[in-house]
């Protein structure tokens, strides 16, 4: 079996210098460059991704502090490989590596993936060019026509009140449910809600269900002992949704787009 071709010179030289720039711990200075040069290199390729990162994630900063920040930062700029060339995808990247690469050390917060997903889901919304793929009816009876959820939407459940994680201050695990969406103003806005609203938007996602049948159907599954009940407090729902933006309307049978 024939060996594998030796990597030319040049090839080899630019391997060595961009194993530097990631890593100058693990990785030496290649030959016959100045190191104050070669600092300059290494400082603006460092300092550019975590520009990039401290817009995407300024909580978690915070809640790291100055020397863990950096260090997994490092870590994420000398061993991910990404995906993509555009500078806005470098905070999907790094959920990536967090999600599927990182090992945590015991020093780092639990919470830290959830916190960082939810600042980064804010990144997500604000920039989707997603619209609505459906023709629909702005003033149509949300109970027995089927809703359209707004498409830049997440309907979100963490095992931390991540919204409330902030430096210094102390949190316990709990489960937290959290609908996110980007308003007409293209604002994006936060708010808790509970199981209940977010059981109703899971069954609402696909358009396929009124919401008097999502809201019986969840009458069903908690054995409400009064289902009409519950129809009328998630019509009430359902209204607010829509007026806050998050649901559009109602879908328009055969309208599809």
């Amino acid at each position: 079996m024939n060996k594998p071709a030796a990597l030319p010179e040049f090839q080899r030289y630019q391997l060595a210098f961009t194993a530097h720039i990631r890593d100058p711990g693990a990785h030496p200075r290649p030959p016959g460059v100045e190191a104050r040069r070669m600092k300059v290199y290494n400082e603006l390729l460092f300092n550019n991704i975590e520009g990039f990162l401290l817009a995407c994630f300024p909580v978690l900063r915070q809640v790291l502090g100055t020397r863990k920040w950096a260090k997994l930062v490092r870590a994420f700029f000398s061993a991910h490989r990404s995906r993509t060339p555009y500078f806005r995808q470098i905070p999907d990247e790094f959920i990536q590596y967090l999600q599927n690469e990182w090992a945590p050390a015991d020093s780092y917060p639990p919470f830290m993936l959830a916190l960082a997903h939810y600042e980064w889901i804010e990144l997500v919304l604000a920039v989707s060019n997603r619209s609505a793929d459906r023709t629909f009816d702005a003033a149509g009876d949300l109970l027995d026509g089927v809703p359209l959820l707004n498409p830049v939407l997440a309907n979100l459940r963490y095992g931390w009140p991540v919204q409330r994680i902030a430096p210094r201050r102390k949190v316990q695990p709990a489960e937290t449910c959290l609908l996110v969406f980007r308003d007409i103003d293209d604002a994006v806005q936060f708010s808790e809600i509970n199981a209940f609203t977010a059981r109703l938007l899971t069954l609402l996602e696909p358009g396929m269900v009124t919401g008097r049948a999502a809201l019986a159907q969840i009458a069903a599954e908690s054995r409400h002992p009064d289902p009409a009940l519950v129809i009328q407090a998630g019509g009430a729902l359902l209204d607010d949704l829509r007026a806050r933006g998050a649901i559009l309307g109602t879908c328009q049978p055969g309208k599809g787009t």
